[in-house]
């Protein structure tokens, strides 16, 4: 009995999250490849080369969509959203978008920027004093030969700036090398549930791995600018975006926990080998609630979801006739803030890679050749841990948007399909 009842539930959920892609399937208005200048053929190779990554087992499943000129060009699904079920990818399946989250918090600040109630150049100490007294962590080697960590006065203040455009000084603890990532492991950071002020007052007490406003390190620094958020607005971090961004755009699977039962069969997993991000950290489970609400990289979202908030950027802060930001809000986000008039120095873990600058949320291409990557100057993009991707091209009036769960693959996969899309162009 228990069994017939368990096997009649398993069917009646199935056919409701069926339904519920098939809807979500319906609601996309796609157009012919050639009407958005790209052609079938070379469209037809980005499948088949995700088809073989499936194959051979590198991912269990993905889905991607291209959208140019304002038409849907490209939306599709591959493989499995869980390697454990294998129930099929489907266009509502939930992702970790990770470090896709940065440029979501980064709108939210930008909105309290355009309203006059934070300032770029304000001090983050004014909305976080434990960040007043912060000190540089630099390395010293003794005459015994054995380095150690020297804490010096920083020689200005971190700035809100600082956060969107990681040259606060902030470090990330989970890769790299050095005493100051060293203290952030160390500091067991994650190991208490805290929320956004408490995790901030944990960052506040260890080192900065270089003075503000010297060097981009990627880093907890949009983390930090969430705390910022909350303190500005009086709300929550998610409270604030729910209501200035996630509802108004439609992102109604963008949450940072996944607390419905009825959605948690829809959450994408990697290959269980395949789950370890860095020193200290796997892809978490998102069915556990804590209190950390991570605007550097916290959230889940759906291809759907994250592709209205792209194309809302591409469209210079507008969307189905509301407008988030304004043309030129959306254009500043996306000049380079760490150009030579800046006297920002790349540091040793440049993830934008060459080619590439970074603006206020977002990497920011400078050049249409040096990388590796195609793509046009003034394209806007970023990535996640857990092999998620987009990008808006301006000047192509295009946005794509991919998402897989992998972590060995996913610095691979953002090379080929760059060269792939960009290989199906006719005009």
């Amino acid at each position: 009995m228990f069994v017939s009842r368990h096997i009649t539930a398993s069917l009646v959920v199935a056919a409701t999250l069926l339904a519920a892609q098939s809807a979500f399937a319906d609601s996309v208005v796609r157009t012919q490849p050639i009407e958005a200048g790209l052609s079938p053929k070379g469209l037809a190779r980005i499948g088949d080369y995700l088809k073989n990554q499936i194959a051979t087992n590198k991912i269990p499943g993905a889905v991607m969509m291209i959208q140019r000129r304002g038409k849907v060009a490209y939306y599709e699904t591959f493989g499995v959203r869980d390697p454990a079920t294998k129930a099929p990818m489907t266009a509502n399946t939930i992702f970790r978008i990770y470090s896709m989250s940065k440029p979501i918090t980064t709108v939210a600040a930008m909105m309290l920027v355009e309203e006059g109630k934070l300032q770029l150049g304000d001090p983050v100490a004014n909305f976080i004093p434990a960040f007043k007294d912060v000190k540089v962590g630099v390395e010293k080697k003794g005459e015994d030969g054995k380095t150690t960590l020297d804490l010096v006065p920083s020689r200005r203040p971190m700035t809100v700036q600082d956060l969107m455009r990681h040259t606060s000084g902030i470090t990330y603890g989970f890769f790299g090398e050095g005493l100051v990532k060293k203290a952030y492991v160390d500091a067991k950071i994650f190991s208490e549930d805290v929320d956004n002020a408490g995790f901030a007052d944990r960052i506040a007490k260890l080192p900065l791995a270089y003075q503000p406003g010297s060097t981009w390190d990627y880093s907890h620094s949009t983390d930090i600018l969430g705390r910022v958020v909350e303190v500005v607005s009086g709300k929550s971090l998610y409270q604030f975006e729910k209501e200035r961004i996630l509802d108004p755009l439609g992102m109604k699977d963008t949450t940072f926990y996944v607390t419905d039962k009825a959605k948690q069969p829809l959450i994408a997993e990697p290959f269980p080998n395949d789950r370890k991000i860095g020193n200290d950290a796997e892809m978490n489970d998102p069915r556990i609630v804590r209190k950390w609400e991570s605007g550097g990289g916290g959230m889940m979202s759906t291809i759907g979801d994250y592709a209205r908030f792209a194309r809302m950027i591409a469209n210079g802060g507008t969307l189905d006739g509301k407008r988030y930001l304004s043309p030129k809000t959306i254009a500043y986000m996306g000049s380079n803030h760490i150009g030579p008039a800046s006297g920002v120095v790349n540091g040793p873990y440049y993830l934008p890679g060459p080619g590439f600058g970074f603006g206020l949320g977002f990497a920011v291409r400078t050049e249409p050749g040096v990388s590796v990557m195609e793509g046009s100057a003034g394209e806007m993009n970023w990535s996640g841990a857990g092999g998620t991707t987009f990008w808006v091209d301006p000047k192509e009036d295009m946005f794509v948007v991919f998402m897989s769960q992998t972590v060995q693959h996913r610095g691979r996969h953002r090379i080929a399909l760059k060269n792939l899309v960009y290989g199906a162009f006719e005009k």
